[in-house]
């Protein structure tokens, strides 16, 4: 039986963007620490893992990113960036109070809207932006 889930976690260039991106969203850092050994090799199936992480928490403690920084082997790129439509992992949603003042700070760490500001219905403002890595970070302000 599943208990929870624990974090989503995504590869980044650049651990101190992605680090000043999400914190400017509004998560904190949980914690910080370089992984590599045997284990880490084992775990990953690639020989000579080193990497940094920082855990980064929402407000509320319920939930987490885990931004991994790889030193050795080097990242690879899966290609050309995500489009909502792409399969696989679609994107990591974010519930704040107010999305047009959220984009606007997140623009200054080097966000893009994917699409428009828009409204579903009466009851929520949505918007994909593209984050650290490319990832599509998607922002929800209830209306209602």
């Amino acid at each position: 039986m599943t208990l929870r889930m624990d974090h989503v976690s995504v590869v980044v260039d650049d651990l101190e963007a992605a680090k000043a991106f999400f914190l400017e969203l509004g998560l904190e850092v949980e914690g910080e620490a370089p992984l590599e050994g045997p284990a880490v090799d084992r775990l990953n199936a690639i020989e000579g893992v080193r990497t940094d992480i920082a855990m980064m928490r929402t407000p509320d403690g319920h939930g987490r990113l885990e931004l991994t920084k790889f030193h050795s082997p080097t990242a690879v790129s899966a290609g050309r960036e995500s489009v909502p439509n792409t399969l696989g992992l679609r994107s990591v949603m974010f519930e704040v109070d107010d999305v047009n003042a959220t984009v606007a700070r997140l623009e200054a760490h080097g966000a893009e809207l994917v699409g428009e500001v828009a409204e579903h219905g009466d009851t929520y403002r949505l918007c994909y932006l593209r984050g650290p890595a490319g990832v599509i970070v998607a922002l929800a302000q209830q209306l209602a």
